[in-house]
């Protein structure tokens, strides 16, 4: 990191509007969903590294090049330079930090460049429990589209006589056509055979 708080690897180019600009270049971006991502920009604090965030709510982390390729969590994508394809990030002028438009966040700045990818994967992954609970087994069927998801998202509990009521899942497109029903909690035993916080 510069010593000289004026001096960065990078900065945005001068611009009057969003700029697409090549991830994988200078960095790679970390998108989150705006759930996870409110979550995980609390649990970092003053760890995190600049956060774009866009009109539409996602989050995105600057991280080095290469150091979130084989991350696998919900409602997250890694934006990197792909072997056939090249992948872009709208870039907002350093001087936009307020939205409702898409803004720095968290502004780029010496003491807030890249994101330790660890300390994220960290944060994203306790974001993503406490939002979704236990990643369930293997993929599921999305309640609305029938297709099968990797990244199952608990939209409802069916109420059971018994201690687990049937959970149902959507995919990521579709999670968010429902309402923001919590699935129901465990019983304390339930949740202490899940190794769950009750």
């Amino acid at each position: 990191m510069p010593t000289n708080p004026q001096v960065l690897p990078w900065t945005p180019p001068p611009a009057v509007d969003i700029e697409a600009l090549p991830a994988g270049k200078w960095w790679d971006a970390v998108r989150t969903a705006p759930t996870v991502g409110e979550r995980a920009l609390e649990l970092l604090g003053e760890e995190t590294g600049a956060v774009i965030q866009d009109k539409h709510g996602p989050l995105y982390w600057l991280v080095a090049v290469g150091s979130a390729t084989s991350w696998h969590l919900r409602q997250v994508r890694v934006l990197t330079q792909l072997a056939d394809e090249s992948t872009y990030l709208g870039v907002p002028p350093v001087s936009w930090t307020e939205g409702p438009r898409t803004h720095w966040r968290v502004p780029l700045s010496a003491d807030h460049y890249l994101t330790d990818a660890w300390k994220l994967w960290g944060a994203l992954a306790e974001a993503d429990r406490a939002e979704y609970g236990r990643a369930p087994e293997g993929r599921q069927l999305c309640y609305r589209c029938k297709l099968p998801t990797d990244e199952p998202i608990p939209v409802g509990v069916e109420d059971s006589d018994s201690a687990v009521g049937k959970v149902t899942y959507a995919c990521p497109a579709h999670a968010p056509l429902y309402s923001k029903r919590r699935p129901r909690s465990l019983s304390a035993a339930a949740a202490e055979h899940e190794g769950l916080p009750r």
